[in-house]
């Protein structure tokens, strides 16, 4: 049995109970073989944890046109893209993400080929360095907080809306002046405008020479 085999097992059990109720038993088991076999591959459940967040990373396809032939901002929203649509795949994942840094191959090409497109793209290397660390915290913890195990419905936004719309008026106005433009944004559209946001700001950092 390899490690691959292994990994990808137990992607698929995460998915499907979630990270807490993963033991290592229940993997052995759903692989017809006995912990014995996985303490050969791996030295407990947190080094097993960190590959299968790595092969979540592997599975991030971006468009096939070259990142390094479109303008910095269009390549940024692609590779973004590209992660939030992977991890929203996966939400029973994403606490696992959100907690650690990803160093394995997957997480190293990933952060290796964007950081050399920031500085492709005139941005020295410090900057660079944090461009990407600030778009990868946005798109985890976006997803994270709008995908991840717990949060609330689509339909929850209406019984979100109908509260702020009680609310006491002379001590919340601005809340339930905005009651409508809170709840009814459709995830998509709420994605990219924080996007923009961030976009924004780094070309903005980029252009002042911070």
């Amino acid at each position: 049995m390899d490690a691959g085999r292994i990994v990808d097992t137990a992607l698929r059990l995460i998915d499907e109970v979630g990270i807490q109720a993963l033991t290592l038993r229940m993997l052995a088991e759903s692989l017809n073989s006995g912990t014995a076999t996985l303490y050969r591959h791996f030295d407990g459940k947190d080094e097993l944890l960190a590959l299968v967040a790595d092969r979540i990373l592997g599975e991030i396809r971006v468009p096939a046109e070259n990142l390094a032939d479109l303008p910095w901002r269009r390549a940024v929203t692609a590779a973004a893209e590209a992660f939030y649509g992977t991890l929203r795949e996966h939400p029973n994942v994403l606490p696992l993400l959100a907690a650690q840094v990803p160093v394995g191959p997957n997480g190293l090409r990933a952060r290796e080929r964007l950081i050399a497109l920031f500085l492709g793209h005139g941005f020295p290397l410090a900057l660079a360095a944090r461009a990407f660390t600030a778009i990868g915290h946005y798109v985890i913890g976006f997803a994270l907080q709008q995908h991840g195990p717990g949060t609330p419905r689509p339909e929850d936004q209406d019984q979100l809306r109908d509260y702020y719309n009680s609310l006491d008026s002379s001590a919340f106005p601005v809340i339930i002046a905005a009651a409508e433009e809170l709840t009814s944004v459709p995830l998509q559209e709420e994605f990219h405008f924080g996007l923009e946001l961030l976009l924004n700001g780094l070309e903005q950092a980029r252009n002042s020479g911070l």
